[in-house]
């Protein structure tokens, strides 16, 4: 019997093990998409316990603990004390078999901690005492995170009006690692509430200096944020979308679109579909126009408990898998970029792994020879940033496309602690070119292997972003 999580988990192969110590795992880390408080990494923040650490934004494990019969007073709630939150949560973790959770928190308590212990109600308390003392440490900080994981760059997740103050903090505090805005600009499009989207574009024209009173001050606007995102930095852009649009429109009918939001009104899912295609199409040309990555993010259903929404807010562990017939849309998306020379580069992610054929076959299409993989087939995203997910994902893409010039893992996470799965790619990323190996499946030539795992860890995305 295989002990649980040795030196050579996941590693089913000598050949796994060759390629996954000796060469993946020394690789730096670069985190192409994360949600970090870029506050936190500016003032190089100290953790009060392993459950503010561990349990204050992570819906992965309430979603855990919600299903496990646990109140919700221990997940999101103020009256319950750190010690009590995690005391549940390691009452629910023996329950977690199967369960990415189950693997993540023994894999971070392990690399962050050194702590081999399993967690469960008889060891919460020593390993809450031990996490705690640690904390106190130095090396135990934010920073100090990121340093252990050797990490070489982030890119935060960052609203159109975010002033990056604390980007431009850590730069100057001379911080060794990169942290690098993205643009996210989903709120400048998000017409489904007007009051909402009008209330925002009130404050984007404040921070902008532009009176926004017709749909061409709002682009204007934003590309001025945009150009100010790129004297900051950033690279890259990211867009959580439901699905791709295809609806025609004009620019009178966008005109309108835009007064009836500014009014407030209820618009028709018709008109809210042509005011998001045209966004969309905007932002894209603004991205290629500077350079950047564009990354797509789709597929999911956001925010289904509506009562839970009300007492919680978005991102509370109430999202889930979508179904959209996206295919036709976005591959008409891309081919008007492409055909008005505006197609930049792109990553394509989607929650459904029902889609990630249709995605593979889609990157194909659009490869211009420009550069290695300029349309990329995104990593197992959110719910599928696990064993089956990532091994699904990888096979698609080895199979239609080129795996060897994929940009690899991402963290997709606000938590410090999250950085494990970079590793727990890589080790399944291995363990797929070993079993190969020795099943006669691929050569054995070492040359090739190495390059090719190194690349996908890292070099890949180095060369890829231009950061």
């Amino acid at each position: 019997m295989k002990k649980f999580m040795d030196e050579n988990f996941l590693l089913e192969t000598a050949t796994a093990q060759d390629l996954f110590h000796n060469h993946a795992a020394k690789m730096p880390i670069i985190d192409y998409h994360c949600h970090l408080i870029p506050e936190m990494v500016a003032n190089d923040h100290k953790f009060k316990s392993i459950t503010e650490l561990w349990l204050g934004g992570d819906h992965y494990k309430w979603r855990a603990m919600r299903t496990n019969g646990v109140e919700e007073k221990y997940c999101t709630g103020t009256e319950t004390s750190d010690w009590e939150k995690f005391e549940k949560w390691a009452e629910t973790v023996p329950y977690t078999l199967r369960n990415p959770l189950y693997h993540w928190t023994h894999l971070e308590l392990k690399t962050a901690f050194g702590i081999d212990k399993l967690l469960s109600p008889k060891t919460a308390r020593e390993i809450y005492d031990e996490c705690n003392e640690k904390l106190q440490q130095p090396g135990y900080t934010a920073r100090g995170f990121m340093r252990r994981y050797n990490v070489e760059c982030v890119c935060t997740t960052d609203d159109p009006i975010d002033d990056l103050r604390y980007h431009k903090q850590t730069r100057e505090s001379g911080f060794e690692i990169k942290m690098i805005p993205a643009w996210r600009p989903d709120k400048a499009m998000a017409v489904d509430n007007a009051k909402a989207f009008a209330d925002y574009v009130t404050r984007l024209g404040e921070v902008a200096g532009v009176t926004i009173s017709k749909f061409q001050d709002l682009v204007d606007a934003l590309q001025k944020r945009h150009d100010f995102f790129n004297e900051n930095g950033c690279r890259l852009s990211d867009h959580g979308i439901e699905e791709f649009y295809d609806e025609p429109y004009t620019d009178s009918q966008i005109e309108t679109i835009f007064e009836k939001a500014m009014r407030g009104q209820e618009l028709s899912q018709l008109e809210i579909r042509q005011f998001k295609h045209c966004m969309l199409t905007v932002f894209a040309e603004m991205d290629y126009d500077s350079d950047w990555t564009q990354q797509y993010h789709y597929g999911a259903i956001r925010d289904n408990n509506s009562l839970m929404f009300k007492k919680l807010g978005p991102d509370t562990g109430f999202d889930s898998i979508g179904e959209f017939n996206t295919a036709k849309a976005m591959s008409h998306f891309l081919d008007h970029l492409n055909a008005e020379g505006k197609l930049t580069r792109t990553i394509l992610y989607t929650l459904n792994p029902c889609a990630n054929e249709v995605i593979a076959t889609m990157l194909g299409n659009f490869q211009d020879g420009s550069c290695p993989g300029k349309i990329q087939f995104g990593s197992g995203w959110w719910f599928n940033d696990q064993l089956d997910g990532m091994t699904r994902q990888m096979n698609a893409l080895s199979v239609l496309g080129l795996l060897s010039r994929f940009v690899g893992m991402l963290t997709d996470s606000r938590s410090f602690l999250s950085y494990p799965r970079h590793e727990y790619f890589r080790r399944l990323l291995c363990n797929l070119l070993g079993n190969d190996v020795e099943k006669g499946l691929l050569p054995d030539d070492k040359e090739i292997l190495y390059r090719m795992v190194e690349d996908i860890s890292y070099y890949n995305a180095k060369n890829y972003f231009k950061f």
